[in-house]
């Protein structure tokens, strides 16, 4: 464990204002590569990119230069960057009449529109984390799928400190400057703090603290009000890759980042991390997650994903470009993937989100759902609004709830669903159009409640109202309609018309 003192390059507010200058950023290479080159890129397809920067103008060869890893002539480079400072920098290297970069720099845009720019080793920015074959093991990636989703669930409230654990090229350090004032970040591979480093300088970033060591151990007894993670979830029979491999046995190491997270969280901080876990046989995954939470902590954690063992098995094998070796070793190395889940019991692998929340209640929420659906990214405010609801429903009991007065949350839809033709439909469908787009079934006394819910009345009073139009005893109505009230409240389809009452 060690706090790493790189030093920042000296040219690298030069080197950005040359991107900008030539339009050497997401929007620009949307316009100068089109849609589908653009798209084809994020799938490690460079063809259409290379016909279409076969130009000679500026932005032409910063594409070739540091996005599809060509050498462009030294004159090119000149014209396009001050080429003598990144020479100097270790920006690129030069080879007779042409310049190489040393490092590959994707343009990324910002949730606020920012011009950034994520700095990982050669290969590894087109594409992002779609795959690293060939490439050594300490090996730094660009921005991937995974790096994208966790900066969209993140909570982006402004806090005093956050912490990326395993920040690899830097991209959650980034998203976080923006809204921490103090932001630290760890990994257990020196050059991948080294890269945070360069993303940090080029993106125009506050500097982090960097410290080198694994998980939580480089920062002691610190603790934060935000702490993020993709870190290497992999589970896998080794440790070839630092990136992905983990190098504990099976999931132990996303429950080792849970359980110690909740030492390291300021009272009301979040932690919120991606994560693989095993489906265990004779265990319910849920159950064998909730065992990770630690006390004092509310969660949410969410399964977007299960692969059986030989698709997992099949998808990292790739990643890490065993299928083009000689076919002897692909099968001995698949092998001992299977060797590694049967010892185990492990007939699956889930891939999901978990956020934890530092409560201090006694009675801890946690919820662990499987939701394979599409959700609207950035999903952090509807994150934030999950624990609120949870703070409000532990606090309320049923005549509360029933006193207090709801809203319809904007943008839900009522569907009816049954057959054409019929009289009355089969059953009602609330929908919700934002966030995590839940779609719920209600019946008709849910339906009427949904529907009249302004803020105006309380929730004891619409039901007094529905029972005398369905001729049902008011009194019954109240007692058994709490529950459902509950569900709707809990997945964010009614919020109370107080906004104190959730704080």
């Amino acid at each position: 464990m060690s706090t790493t003192s790189l030093p920042v390059p000296d040219h690298a507010p030069r080197l950005r204002d040359a991107f900008l200058a030539t339009g050497f950023t997401a929007d620009g290479l949307l316009d100068l590569l089109g849609a589908p080159a653009y798209a084809a890129l994020a799938r490690s397809e460079t063809v259409p990119a290379l016909r279409a920067t076969r130009g000679e103008g500026a932005l032409e060869t910063l594409v070739r230069l540091f996005l599809l890893q060509r050498p462009v002539a030294y004159g090119r480079a000149r014209d396009a960057l001050p080429v003598d400072a990144c020479l100097a920098d270790g920006w690129v290297l030069r080879d007779g009449d042409e310049v190489r970069a040393t490092v590959d720099v994707r343009p990324y845009g910002g949730p606020e529109g920012q011009d950034w720019f994520i700095v990982s080793d050669l290969g590894c920015a087109v594409g992002g984390a779609g795959g690293a074959g060939g490439q050594g093991e300490g090996v730094v990636l660009g921005v991937g799928g995974a790096s994208t989703t966790l900066a969209g669930i993140t909570v982006r409230t402004p806090v005093a400190s956050a912490l990326d654990v395993g920040t690899g090229s830097g991209i959650q350090a980034l998203h976080a400057a923006q809204h921490a004032t103090r932001v630290t970040a760890t990994d257990l591979n020196p050059r991948a703090l080294h890269f945070a480093r360069l993303t940090l300088a080029l993106s125009g970033a506050p500097e982090a603290d960097l410290r080198e060591g694994s998980l939580f151990a480089p920062v002691a007894s610190d603790t934060y009000d935000l702490i993020v993670s993709n870190p290497p979830f992999v589970i896998s029979p080794g440790a070839r890759l630092t990136y992905r491999d983990g190098g504990m046995g099976g999931d132990d190491l996303c429950r080792s980042l849970v359980q110690q997270a909740g030492d390291r969280l300021n009272e009301g901080g979040f932690a919120q991390f991606l994560a693989n876990w095993q489906h265990v046989e004779g265990e319910d995954w849920q159950e064998r997650l909730r065992s990770w939470v630690p006390r004092g902590c509310d969660a949410w954690i969410v399964q977007r994903e299960v692969q059986d063992i030989t698709q997992y098995a099949e998808l990292w094998l790739r990643d890490s470009g065993d299928h083009r070796s000689d076919p002897a070793q692909y099968a001995a190395r698949y092998d001992a993937w299977l060797d590694e889940f049967e010892a185990r019991k492990t007939k699956a692998v889930g891939f999901g989100w978990i956020t934890l929340r530092k409560s201090g209640a006694d009675r801890p929420s946690i919820v662990a759902e499987e939701w394979p659906h599409p959700v609207e990214q950035p999903l952090g405010d509807a994150v934030r609004a999950h624990f609120d609801r949870q703070d409000y429903l532990r606090t309320h009991d049923d005549a509360a709830l029933l006193a207090d007065r709801f809203r319809l949350v904007p943008e839900v839809v009522q569907e009816q669903v049954g057959l054409p033709g019929a009289e009355d439909p089969e059953h009602v469908v609330l929908r919700q159009n934002r966030g995590m787009r839940r779609a719920t079934k209600v019946d008709t006394v849910g339906a009427g409640f949904a529907g009249v819910c302004d803020g105006t009345l309380s929730a004891g009073r619409i039901l007094d109202a529905i029972a005398q139009l369905i001729d049902e005893d008011p009194v019954l109505l109240r007692d058994r309609t709490p529950q459902a009230l509950r569900l709707l409240v809990e997945e964010g389809f009614l919020e109370p018309a107080d906004p104190a009452t959730t704080a």
